[in-house]
């Protein structure tokens, strides 16, 4: 049965690989018949074929999206004080909620803001605070909640990249944290 199959598929290709052109005739005079040109296209259907498969196989789809990422050097850190320290809570609804300080004691009040300018300026406005006060870089603390997507995280590292802040983390959010989210409806 298999053998027939291949007899059938064999013949049909050839069938549909075939050239044929007519003959005709030139100007209404009488010459030698011409025989049909006859092109055998069946290699070359193959070769088509071959290659579709190729290509098809080794094609990347899709490039990779790589983000770098700095790894501590090892040895101990030294200390961050309370003033240069920012945190952001990322919540639900593409919102997020900062403040300077630390959880348990913020040196400011808990403010919610959107991602896209309002977070880059916040940012920014930060950077520019802490170092003319300090004359270090701010430091950042990302808590990501458990309604947060991952498109915020990667828009708040950006953020910070574009800020040129030198230092941050992502941490596990506390339940402090967690309560400021739900003061303001994003938790």
């Amino acid at each position: 049965m298999g053998l027939l199959v291949t007899n059938l598929l064999t013949l049909n290709t050839k069938i549909m690989a075939e050239l044929n052109s007519s003959s005709a005739r030139a100007g209404g005079r009488r010459g030698a018949k011409r025989m049909p040109l006859r092109v055998d296209l069946t290699a070359m259907v193959d070769l088509a074929f071959l290659l579709i498969t190729f290509f098809m196989l080794t094609t990347v789809l899709t490039k990779p999206q790589v983000m770098p990422v700095t790894m501590p050097v090892p040895g101990p850190a030294g200390p961050v004080p309370e003033s240069g320290t920012m945190t952001v809570c990322l919540g639900k609804n593409n919102r997020a909620v900062w403040y300077m300080g630390m959880a348990n004691n913020p040196l400011t009040a808990p403010t919610q803001i959107n991602y896209g300018k309002q977070l880059s300026a916040t940012i920014a406005g930060k950077v520019a605070e802490v170092f003319k006060r300090t004359g270090k870089g701010l430091f950042v603390i990302i808590k990501p909640s458990d309604h947060s997507i991952y498109n915020n995280l990667v828009e708040t590292i950006d953020e910070l990249n574009s800020a040129n802040v030198p230092s941050y983390a992502i941490a596990k959010i506390a339940p402090q944290d967690i309560g400021f989210l739900n003061n303001k409806g994003l938790y």
